[in-house]
């Protein structure tokens, strides 16, 4: 009897457009929780990012074993940043085409939030300094990293690490805008900071990662009463 040889699968046997390879091992190796044995990971879909459905077993709290299967996108993790001069009492903002959100019932599509950007090969600082020179045009000297937060936690694998940095007027290196190549169209809006924080009130920001960045300017960050600023008004 004779056999034929698979076809070589793009990011998994052989590279993919982006040159990755073994897309389906991800997790296979996975030891820290006992309580979870990953029994096959299959890749569902691979465009820039990629799809997975994994069949794991899985220990609930009565002790009794399950066997799960779950899909999870993942897209790398990212950073984002809240640039602030607390002086003018302003911050820096974005507004772009974001066409999920117009699709699931915003308005129009134009979505306000802080400047992000994915990590790609760079360590979080590194990235976060690139996307506030592409998107806002500005270099900044210092960057604060606030906190990290798994913002979609049931499917996508995304972490998200946050900073938070002093700026102005000088800080303008170029127009920002972002990248036109990669389809990138950002308007750069700078705003009080006390009418952001009601934007977040009354539904003109609704982006999550924007709302978390901007709470946190007003309790913990550079915006709480303690700090020598006024509090923000609704």
């Amino acid at each position: 009897m004779t056999t034929t040889k698979a076809d070589p699968r793009p990011g998994v046997d052989v590279p993919d457009h982006r040159g990755r390879t073994g897309l389906d091992r991800a997790g296979r190796d996975l030891t820290r929780n006992p309580g979870v044995v990953v029994r096959d990971v299959e890749l569902t879909s691979q465009g820039w990012h990629v799809l997975r459905r994994t069949t794991f077993d899985y220990r609930r709290r009565d002790g009794r074993w399950e066997t799960q299967q779950r899909e999870t996108y993942d897209r790398g993790n990212g950073a984002v940043l809240l640039p602030y001069d607390l002086e003018r009492g302003t911050v820096l903002l974005t507004r772009q085409f974001r066409y999920p959100v117009y699709v699931n019932d915003h308005p129009d599509g134009l979505l306000v939030e802080a400047a992000a950007g994915l990590l790609d090969a760079d360590d979080p600082v590194t990235a976060i300094r690139r996307e506030s020179a592409e998107e806002l045009g500005i270099s900044l000297a210092v960057v604060d990293h606030v906190f990290d937060a798994y913002m979609s936690p049931g499917s996508v694998t995304e972490r998200l690490h946050f900073f938070a940095a002093s700026y102005s007027p000088q800080s303008r290196t170029g127009d920002g805008g972002g990248v036109a190549e990669e389809g990138e169209d950002i308007e750069v809006l700078e705003l009080d900071f006390a009418d952001a924080l009601a934007m977040t009130r009354d539904g003109r920001i609704t982006d999550g990662k924007t709302i978390m960045l901007l709470q946190w300017a007003a309790l913990d960050g550079p915006f709480r009463p303690a700090a020598g600023a006024s509090a923000p008004q609704p």
